[in-house]
């Protein structure tokens, strides 16, 4: 017992697992920059576009509605991404999603994905170019845009962000 609490303070336990998070957490705030990269504030960019079912979605038109709504931009090779992927399909039976997945194969590929993974494709959006990734100034995945009522965007988040996190944001927006 005595012989324990002569160890050196750097090779106690509870100093290297602090060590540990204060490491991880400072690897973090140095990436998150080129995480955010560029990525769009203000108003919204007019997007008018058509899901993998060949549904339309008009997100100014979603505004109108009076509800905020929430562009989140996603691969299917993103494994960050696949923690998110429930969460975003519990936050569209409450809000308006644009669920857009960025280069990640063909219609076809993402509506088998999309079926293998319980999502509803009626608001999966295909950005095989990236295109909408690059509108939206986003250089990881995956990225959220909470977009007020107004159009104004509120809240943006590159990298992973809990389910419950954006459902306080969305309603914040609502407001």
């Amino acid at each position: 017992m005595l012989k324990q609490s002569l160890k050196p303070l750097w090779e106690k336990t509870w100093i290297k697992n602090s060590l540990t998070v204060l490491l991880f957490l400072a690897i973090f705030l140095i990436l998150r920059p080129f995480m955010q990269g560029d990525v769009i504030h203000g108003q919204a960019p007019n997007m008018q576009v058509q899901t993998i079912t060949g549904k339309q979605i008009d997100l100014q038109a979603l505004n109108q509605q009076g509800k905020p709504v929430l562009v989140h931009i996603w691969a299917t090779w993103c494994p960050i991404c696949d923690l998110s992927k429930s969460s975003i399909e519990s936050l569209a039976k409450d809000y308006h999603v644009i669920n857009i997945a960025t280069q990640s194969g063909d219609d076809k590929q993402l509506l088998a994905f999309a079926q293998v993974n319980e999502m509803n494709p009626d608001i999966i959006v295909n950005d095989l170019e990236g295109k909408w990734m690059q509108t939206f100034g986003a250089k990881a995945v995956p990225a959220d845009f909470v977009i007020a009522p107004s159009g104004e965007i509120t809240f943006v988040e590159v990298g992973f962000t809990t389910g419950w996190g954006l459902r306080l944001r969305l309603w914040w927006a609502g407001l």
